[in-house]
Protein backbone atom coordinates (compact mmCIF):
# COMPACT_ATOMS: atom_id res chain seq x y z
CA UNK A 1 0.00 0.00 0.00
CA UNK A 2 0.97 3.65 -0.27
CA UNK A 3 0.06 7.06 1.04
CA UNK A 4 0.76 10.20 -0.99
CA UNK A 5 -0.61 13.73 -0.66
CA UNK A 6 -0.41 16.68 -3.02
CA UNK A 7 -1.68 19.98 -1.62
CA UNK A 8 -2.12 23.41 -3.20
CA UNK A 9 -1.52 26.60 -1.23
CA UNK A 10 -1.60 30.28 -2.12
CA UNK A 11 2.20 30.12 -2.02
CA UNK A 12 2.64 26.99 -4.14
CA UNK A 13 2.49 23.22 -3.88
CA UNK A 14 3.56 20.66 -1.27
CA UNK A 15 4.06 16.96 -1.98
CA UNK A 16 4.65 14.14 0.50
CA UNK A 17 4.83 10.37 -0.03
CA UNK A 18 5.73 7.33 2.00
CA UNK A 19 8.17 4.76 0.64
CA UNK A 20 6.82 1.43 1.86
CA UNK A 21 5.86 -1.36 -0.51
CA UNK A 22 4.81 -4.84 0.49
CA UNK A 23 4.01 -8.21 -0.98
CA UNK A 24 2.58 -9.71 2.19
CA UNK A 25 3.01 -9.04 5.88
CA UNK A 26 6.53 -10.49 5.92
CA UNK A 27 7.86 -8.86 2.76
CA UNK A 28 8.21 -5.08 3.16
CA UNK A 29 10.65 -2.92 1.25
CA UNK A 30 11.44 0.74 0.58
CA UNK A 31 10.70 2.22 -2.85
CA UNK A 32 10.69 5.81 -4.05
CA UNK A 33 7.26 7.04 -5.16
CA UNK A 34 7.99 10.71 -5.90
CA UNK A 35 9.68 11.83 -9.13
CA UNK A 36 10.46 15.29 -10.50
CA UNK A 37 11.38 16.77 -13.87
CA UNK A 38 12.73 20.31 -13.87
CA UNK A 39 13.72 22.76 -16.62
CA UNK A 40 15.01 25.79 -14.67
CA UNK A 41 13.06 28.94 -15.47
CA UNK A 42 10.56 27.04 -17.63
CA UNK A 43 8.81 24.14 -15.85
CA UNK A 44 8.75 21.92 -12.81
CA UNK A 45 6.68 18.73 -12.78
CA UNK A 46 6.34 16.30 -9.87
CA UNK A 47 4.64 12.93 -10.00
CA UNK A 48 3.65 10.56 -7.17
CA UNK A 49 2.40 7.01 -7.67
CA UNK A 50 0.29 4.41 -5.88
CA UNK A 51 -0.84 0.95 -6.88
CA UNK A 52 0.80 -1.97 -8.63
CA UNK A 53 4.57 -1.45 -8.32
CA UNK A 54 5.40 -2.93 -11.73
CA UNK A 55 2.88 -0.59 -13.35
CA UNK A 56 4.13 2.53 -11.57
CA UNK A 57 7.78 1.76 -12.26
CA UNK A 58 7.01 1.13 -15.93
CA UNK A 59 5.07 4.41 -16.11
CA UNK A 60 7.92 6.46 -14.64
CA UNK A 61 10.55 4.70 -16.76
CA UNK A 62 8.55 5.29 -19.93
CA UNK A 63 8.01 8.98 -19.15
CA UNK A 64 11.72 9.36 -18.37
CA UNK A 65 12.85 7.46 -21.47
CA UNK A 66 10.60 9.44 -23.78
CA UNK A 67 11.67 12.75 -22.24
CA UNK A 68 15.21 12.00 -23.42
CA UNK A 69 14.25 10.78 -26.91
CA UNK A 70 14.09 12.98 -30.02
CA UNK A 71 11.05 15.25 -29.86
CA UNK A 72 9.56 13.91 -33.11
CA UNK A 73 9.26 10.33 -31.79
CA UNK A 74 6.80 10.71 -28.91
CA UNK A 75 5.25 13.62 -27.04
CA UNK A 76 6.94 14.11 -23.67
CA UNK A 77 6.17 15.86 -20.42
CA UNK A 78 8.97 18.29 -21.24
CA UNK A 79 7.38 19.58 -24.44
CA UNK A 80 3.73 19.89 -23.39
CA UNK A 81 2.54 23.52 -23.35
CA UNK A 82 0.34 23.33 -20.23
CA UNK A 83 -0.07 21.24 -17.08
CA UNK A 84 -3.44 20.11 -18.43
CA UNK A 85 -1.66 18.59 -21.43
CA UNK A 86 0.91 17.01 -19.09
CA UNK A 87 -1.96 15.38 -17.18
CA UNK A 88 -3.44 14.09 -20.44
CA UNK A 89 -0.10 12.64 -21.46
CA UNK A 90 0.51 10.96 -18.09
CA UNK A 91 -3.04 9.58 -18.16
CA UNK A 92 -2.68 8.12 -21.65
CA UNK A 93 0.73 6.66 -20.77
CA UNK A 94 -0.67 5.04 -17.61
CA UNK A 95 -3.55 3.57 -19.60
CA UNK A 96 -1.05 2.27 -22.17
CA UNK A 97 1.10 0.59 -19.51
CA UNK A 98 -1.89 -1.09 -17.84
CA UNK A 99 -3.21 -2.37 -21.17
CA UNK A 100 0.18 -3.83 -22.10
CA UNK A 101 0.47 -5.50 -18.69
CA UNK A 102 -2.78 -7.43 -19.13
CA UNK A 103 -2.55 -9.18 -22.52
CA UNK A 104 -4.76 -11.98 -23.75
CA UNK A 105 -7.94 -10.80 -22.11
CA UNK A 106 -6.55 -10.82 -18.57
CA UNK A 107 -8.28 -8.54 -16.09
CA UNK A 108 -6.45 -5.25 -15.83
CA UNK A 109 -7.58 -4.68 -12.23
CA UNK A 110 -4.46 -6.40 -10.83
CA UNK A 111 -2.27 -3.87 -12.66
CA UNK A 112 -4.10 -0.70 -11.64
CA UNK A 113 -2.35 2.40 -10.37
CA UNK A 114 -3.20 6.02 -9.67
CA UNK A 115 -1.08 9.14 -9.91
CA UNK A 116 -0.88 12.67 -8.58
CA UNK A 117 0.91 15.00 -10.96
CA UNK A 118 1.53 18.65 -10.22
CA UNK A 119 3.75 21.59 -10.96
CA UNK A 120 3.90 24.65 -13.14
CA UNK A 121 4.78 25.51 -16.73
CA UNK A 122 5.73 29.09 -17.55
CA UNK A 123 2.66 31.06 -18.54
CA UNK A 124 0.33 28.90 -16.45
CA UNK A 125 -0.62 28.47 -12.82
CA UNK A 126 0.79 25.97 -10.35
CA UNK A 127 -1.73 23.14 -10.11
CA UNK A 128 -2.37 19.48 -9.32
CA UNK A 129 -4.18 16.63 -11.06
CA UNK A 130 -5.38 13.26 -9.83
CA UNK A 131 -5.10 10.63 -12.56
CA UNK A 132 -7.14 7.43 -12.43
CA UNK A 133 -6.14 4.01 -13.84
CA UNK A 134 -8.49 4.53 -16.78
CA UNK A 135 -6.42 7.56 -17.83
CA UNK A 136 -9.00 10.23 -16.99
CA UNK A 137 -8.26 12.88 -14.38
CA UNK A 138 -9.51 15.78 -12.28
CA UNK A 139 -7.86 19.05 -11.22
CA UNK A 140 -7.71 20.64 -7.77
CA UNK A 141 -10.27 23.34 -7.02
CA UNK A 142 -10.95 25.72 -4.15
CA UNK A 143 -13.44 23.17 -2.81
CA UNK A 144 -11.03 20.23 -3.26
CA UNK A 145 -7.55 21.75 -2.75
CA UNK A 146 -5.63 18.52 -2.12
CA UNK A 147 -5.42 14.99 -3.46
CA UNK A 148 -4.58 11.72 -1.71
CA UNK A 149 -3.79 8.36 -3.24
CA UNK A 150 -3.28 5.01 -1.59
CA UNK A 151 -4.34 4.56 2.04
CA UNK A 152 -6.14 7.89 2.36
CA UNK A 153 -8.81 7.45 5.02
CA UNK A 154 -6.71 7.63 8.21
CA UNK A 155 -4.90 10.83 7.27
CA UNK A 156 -7.81 12.71 5.71
CA UNK A 157 -9.66 14.04 8.80
CA UNK A 158 -6.81 16.29 9.93
CA UNK A 159 -6.38 17.67 6.39
CA UNK A 160 -10.09 18.46 6.10
CA UNK A 161 -10.22 20.13 9.51
CA UNK A 162 -6.97 22.09 9.51
CA UNK A 163 -6.11 22.98 5.89
CA UNK A 164 -6.01 26.68 5.02
CA UNK A 165 -4.78 27.92 1.62
CA UNK A 166 -2.98 30.81 3.35
CA UNK A 167 -0.85 28.44 5.45
CA UNK A 168 2.92 28.79 5.36
CA UNK A 169 5.01 25.97 3.97
CA UNK A 170 6.26 25.26 7.50
CA UNK A 171 2.74 24.86 8.92
CA UNK A 172 1.72 22.75 5.93
CA UNK A 173 4.59 20.36 6.55
CA UNK A 174 3.47 20.10 10.17
CA UNK A 175 -0.06 19.31 9.00
CA UNK A 176 1.16 16.64 6.60
CA UNK A 177 3.38 15.11 9.28
CA UNK A 178 0.33 14.62 11.48
CA UNK A 179 -1.64 13.17 8.57
CA UNK A 180 1.12 10.70 7.76
CA UNK A 181 1.78 9.81 11.40
CA UNK A 182 -1.92 9.02 11.88
CA UNK A 183 -1.83 6.78 8.81
CA UNK A 184 1.39 5.02 9.81
CA UNK A 185 -0.01 4.33 13.29
CA UNK A 186 -3.17 2.79 11.79
CA UNK A 187 -1.81 0.81 8.83
CA UNK A 188 1.35 -1.27 8.65
CA UNK A 189 1.43 -1.05 4.86
CA UNK A 190 2.33 2.67 5.05
CA UNK A 191 5.70 3.53 6.54
CA UNK A 192 8.76 5.72 6.83
CA UNK A 193 10.91 7.13 5.35
CA UNK A 194 8.81 9.96 3.90
CA UNK A 195 9.77 12.02 0.86
CA UNK A 196 8.92 15.71 0.85
CA UNK A 197 8.97 18.40 -1.81
CA UNK A 198 7.99 22.06 -1.71
CA UNK A 199 7.36 24.07 -4.87
CA UNK A 200 7.04 27.86 -4.62
CA UNK A 201 4.88 29.40 -7.34
CA UNK A 202 6.80 30.97 -10.24
CA UNK A 203 10.17 29.73 -8.98
CA UNK A 204 10.50 26.95 -11.59
CA UNK A 205 13.07 25.41 -9.28
CA UNK A 206 13.06 22.64 -6.69
CA UNK A 207 15.29 22.06 -3.74
CA UNK A 208 16.63 18.61 -3.00
CA UNK A 209 13.83 16.35 -1.83
CA UNK A 210 14.45 15.76 1.89
CA UNK A 211 13.84 12.24 3.19
CA UNK A 212 12.32 12.03 6.67
CA UNK A 213 13.44 8.94 8.53
CA UNK A 214 12.05 7.25 11.65
CA UNK A 215 14.71 8.86 13.86
CA UNK A 216 14.17 12.38 12.49
CA UNK A 217 13.88 14.66 15.57
CA UNK A 218 11.13 16.81 14.09
CA UNK A 219 9.03 13.83 13.06
CA UNK A 220 9.46 12.31 16.52
CA UNK A 221 8.38 15.55 18.19
CA UNK A 222 5.29 15.80 15.98
CA UNK A 223 4.34 12.17 16.55
CA UNK A 224 4.65 12.39 20.33
CA UNK A 225 3.19 15.88 20.57
CA UNK A 226 0.13 14.98 18.51
CA UNK A 227 -0.54 11.89 20.60
CA UNK A 228 -0.20 13.85 23.83
CA UNK A 229 -2.42 16.64 22.51
CA UNK A 230 -5.17 14.21 21.49
CA UNK A 231 -5.20 12.63 24.94
CA UNK A 232 -5.33 16.06 26.60
CA UNK A 233 -8.16 17.22 24.32
CA UNK A 234 -10.11 14.03 24.99
CA UNK A 235 -9.88 14.52 28.75
CA UNK A 236 -11.19 18.09 28.39
CA UNK A 237 -14.31 17.04 26.51
CA UNK A 238 -17.46 16.63 28.65
CA UNK A 239 -18.00 13.13 29.96
CA UNK A 240 -21.02 11.03 29.06
CA UNK A 241 -23.85 11.18 31.58
CA UNK A 242 -25.96 8.05 31.91
CA UNK A 243 -29.68 8.64 32.21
Amino acid sequence: MTYCVGLRLNKGLVFMSDTRTNAGVDNFSTTKKMFTWNVPGERTITLMTAGNLATTQALVSLLEERSKAPADRNPTILDQPTMFQVARLVGSTLKEVIAESAPGGQSSSAFKASVIVGGQIKGGAATLFLIYPEGNFIEVTEDAPFFQIGEAKYGKPILVRAYDPAMSFEDTIKLLMVSFDSTIKANLSVGLPLDLQIYETDSFEVDNQPRITADDPYYQSISKGWGDSLRTALMHLPGYTRI
